[in-house]
Formats: C-alpha cells, structure tokens, sequence
C-alpha cells in the first residue's frame, strides 16, 4: 500500500480543503509525487505541511483560480516544469451555489459552469497529450447530484451532470489510447461545501441529521471515504475500469422516494 503511487506525477485540483486535502495526503502516504492547487494559500500550505510532517513526502503547490484560463496553463504547466510528466490528472475544484428555476441569476449559472465544467474541461485538454504518453489516467469528482435530481440546486446539478457526460464520452474517447477517465459521485460529505454554497450553521446542522434518513447507510459521508475510491481508481488495481462513474454516497443514489 505503501507505494502503489510511488513515482507516479499527480496533480490534484481543489487541494486546500475537504475532499482534495483528503485525497492529497492519501496519495502522500502512498509515495506519489503531488502537484496541488487551490484559491486559498494558507490552507494548501497546510495541506503540503502535514502531508510533510506525516509523510515526509511535500507536496508541490500552485496557487491559482481554474476559472482564469492563463492560470489553467500557469498550474499544468508548473507540473511539467517540476516533474517533466504527468501520470494521474485529479479534477476535484467545485463549488455549489443554491437557487431555482425562478431565481438562479444567468451570473450564477456561468459561474457554476465555468468552475465545475469549463475548467475541467480545459486542464484535461492540456494534460491528455502527456496522459497518453505515460498510459495514465483521470479521475473527476462529481456528485450524487450529477446522477439525480434534487430541488434548490438547479445550476449545481446541472454542472454535475454535465461532469458524467463528460467523464463518460472522454473515457471512449482515450480507451484505445491507453487512458483511462472514471468519476466518482459523493452524497453528502462532511465538508464546508454547503456553509459556502449559502447554507447558516442552522440549516446545514439539520441538513446533516437528515442525512440519515436520505442515506441508506444512515449518516453523511467523510471526505477520506471519498478519497480512498478516487485512489482505487486512480491506481493500476482499476486497471480494466474506464467509463464508470462511481457513487460514494451511502446509497443516496439506489433510495426510491415512498
């Protein structure tokens, strides 16, 4: 376990909290050489910092915002320029914004698609020239709201959607290139992706105890659950997996409504 990343390039997005942070120090314990980004300085430091002290593995950080095209080439390109490749690309960067049909601004829908899919869609364009020089592979982070419908999310779900087609059709595309493209899509995890999609500390409390009755399994999700299968897919033990978008969501994504 120890090195099933061992000299294998990384790079992961949205690397500074939540489920990025958690996947970073995954893939540090497992010998990867890591490229982080992320908007927030201070916290991808910590990140690099404890994966340092934990590990003695630092990962390399690139501060940057995905929604700025020149910074998009500035962050793949600083990969190459540290480690001359690339063997895993990490699409985890979202961000989630409330609102309906009758009251998401058109502002609100281009910021939700340009974060969650535009960006994606033009760091995977970069890096698929050198993924397929080294067989490697992608995996991005969707949602259980990719797969189903949920009120009050519209542009959000809509973006997430959009990540499945994505992750589908690029994987057909790369097969017979060696590449392979897989998803996964979490349910609710505990992270401060709702706090900053707008939720008070009131709401979200009792957003969270809900979750034992959306999730099967009776409770949220942890960001490390949701790192543990992106490392699966990433690593050559899913080496005849390509196309699938995998829910780890406590079943959320199986429940009928009664």
């Amino acid at each position: 376990m120890p090195s099933m990343f061992l000299n294998k390039v990384v790079l992961v997005t949205g690397a500074s909290s939540g489920i990025g942070a958690a996947t970073t120090a995954l893939l540090a314990l497992q010998g990867a050489h890591l490229v982080i980004t992320g908007r927030n300085e201070a916290n991808l430091n910590q990140v690099a910092e404890k994966c340092y002290e934990e590990t003695w593995n630092r990962p390399k950080t690139v501060l940057g915002d995905l929604t700025d095209e020149e910074d998009v080439r500035r962050i793949f390109h600083s990969t190459l320029t540290f480690y001359g490749r690339i063997d895993v690309l990490i699409n985890n960067a979202g961000i989630l914004e409330q609102g309906t049909i009758e009251n998401t601004s058109l502002d609100q829908l281009d910021r939700m698609m340009k974060t969650n899919v535009r960006s994606m869609y033009q760091l995977t364009m970069l890096a698929v020239p050198h993924l397929i020089s080294s067989r490697g592979n992608i995996v991005n982070v969707s949602s259980v709201n990719g797969i189903r419908p949920f009120t009050n999310v519209l542009a959000y779900n809509m973006s997430k959607a959009a990540v499945n087609q994505f992750t589908q059709c690029v994987a057909m595309e790369l097969a017979s290139k060696l590449v392979r493209v897989n998803a996964v899509n979490p349910g609710v995890i505990i992270t401060e992706l709702q706090k900053r999609g707008g939720m008070t500390t009131d709401i979200y409390r009792k957003f969270i105890r809900r979750c034992q009755e959306t999730h099967p399994l009776g409770r949220p999700g942890f960001a490390q659950e949701v790192a543990e299968a992106i490392a699966f897919l990433a690593s050559d033990k899913a080496s005849f997996i390509t196309g699938v978008t995998l829910p780890v969501d406590g079943g959320r994504h199986a429940l009928s409504p009664r």
